[in-house]
C-alpha cells in the first residue's frame, strides 16, 4: 500500500493541544515496525491556490495567502497564522489529493495526515485551514477521474465544514459519526449523521457503524474518504467517547472490509487525535495504517 507523507506536515503552532509532531512519529513507527517501506512513501506537492479555489472563496484564500486574517478569524480557526503553517496545510491538502489519485488506481492508499473537516469555504475552524477532502473530491471530479464520492468521518467531532460544502450535492455522500454533545456547536446536516451520547463505548459504537455502512455503500461511490480519527479514544483530551484501542482497530477493520467487499477504492486519512499521552495517539494512527495494509495484502495476494 502506498503512503503519502511530507516532513512539512509538522508545523510550529506553538504550545497547543494539536500535536503536529504526530505525523513524523507515525512515519517513524511505521518504518521501524516494518509496516511500511521507505520506497512506498511518496512526498506530495502542495495544493495549488487554483486547487483550493475549487472549494474556498477568493477572499478567504487571499487573506490566508497574505496573512490578512482578522483577529476573530484567527480565534475561530484556533491556530496562528504563519507562512510555514499555510505551507504545511497546503502540503497536507496536496497529500490528500495525491493519496486519492493513488487509491483510485491501486484501490487503497493513505495520507499520513489530512482530514481537516472543520474548514468551510469562507473560513477555517477547529485547527482546520483548508478542507482537504472537499478539495480532493472536487479536483478528481473536475478531472473526470471520479463522478461520485463518499466520506466516512469517524472523528469524534462532527464534520461540519464537509457537511456544509456538500450539503446540496447528490454526487457526494457525507456520513459523520461523532459525539453529539461536543464541538462544533453548529452541526450542518450530513447525508447521514449519527450523534453518539457521551461515554459511548466499543460495543454500541461498532453496532451503530455496522448498521450505517451499507447505507453509505448503497450510494455506489467511485471513491471513499475515510477519516480515521484517533479522538474517540477514551483518554482523548478533546473527546468524550470511551472507545478502547482495540475498539478503534475494529472500527478501522469494519470500514476497510466494507469497502473491499463493495469494490470501492478507499483513501485513509488520520484526522484528529489528542490523547493525554502522545504515544497513544501515535499508536492508534499506526494501527489504522496496519489494518489498511492487511486489507491490501488480503485483497492482493
Amino acid at each position: 500500500m502506498k503512503l503519502v507523507y511530507s516532513p512539512d506536515y509538522q508545523v510550529d503552532i506553538g504550545p497547543h493541544v494539536f500535536p503536529t509532531e504526530k505525523y513524523r512519529l507515525v512515519r517513524v513507527e511505521l518504518l521501524d515496525r516494518g509496516i511500511a517501506r521507505a520506497d512506498r512513501l511518496i512526498e506530495p506537492e502542495a495544493a495549488s491556490w487554483a486547487d483550493l479555489a475549487l472549494v474556498h472563496t477568493d477572499t478567504y484564500l487571499r487573506n490566508v495567502r497574505l496573512g490578512e486574517l482578522s483577529a476573530e478569524e484567527i480565534v475561530q480557526q484556533e491556530i496562528p497564522w504563519s507562512a510555514s503553517i499555510v505551507q504545511g496545510f497546503r502540503m497536507m491538502t496536496g497529500g490528500t489529493m495525491l493519496a486519492a489519485r493513488l487509491a483510485v488506481h491501486d484501490r487503497l492508499a493513505a495520507n499520513i495526515g489530512g482530514g481537516f473537516h472543520h474548514a468551510f469555504p469562507n473560513h477555517g475552524e477547529g485547527f482546520c485551514l483548508f478542507n482537504d477532502v472537499a478539495v480532493a473530491i472536487r479536483a478528481l471530479q473536475r478531472a473526470a477521474v471520479i463522478a461520485r464520492a463518499a466520506v466516512v468521518d469517524c472523528d469524534v467531532h462532527h464534520g461540519n465544514g464537509t457537511a456544509m460544502i456538500f450539503g446540496t450535492s447528490s454526487d457526494v455522500f457525507t456520513f459523520s459519526m461523532h459525539q453529539q454533545h461536543n464541538y462544533p456547536l453548529f452541526k450542518p446536516r450530513s447525508t447521514l449523521d449519527i450523534g453518539l451520547q457521551d461515554d459511548t463505548a466499543d460495543h454500541e459504537y461498532l453496532a451503530e457503524l455496522d448498521e450505517a455502512l451499507p447505507t453509505v455503500m448503497a450510494h455506489r461511490p467511485d471513491l471513499l474518504f475515510y477519516l480515521a480519527g484517533a479522538d474517540p479514544y477514551k483518554e482523548d483530551q478533546l473527546g468524550g467517547l470511551a472507545l478502547t484501542k482495540e475498539g478503534l482497530r475494529e472500527r478501522d477493520r469494519m470500514v476497510l472490509q466494507a469497502c473491499r467487499s463493495a469494490g470501492v477504492p478507499i483513501v485513509v486519512l488520520l484526522a484528529g487525535g489528542y490523547a493525554n499521552h502522545l504515544e497513544d495517539t501515535v499508536a492508534i494512527h499506526v494501527a489504522t495504517i496496519e489494518e489498511a495494509t492487511r486489507v491490501w495484502e488480503t485483497s492482493n495476494p
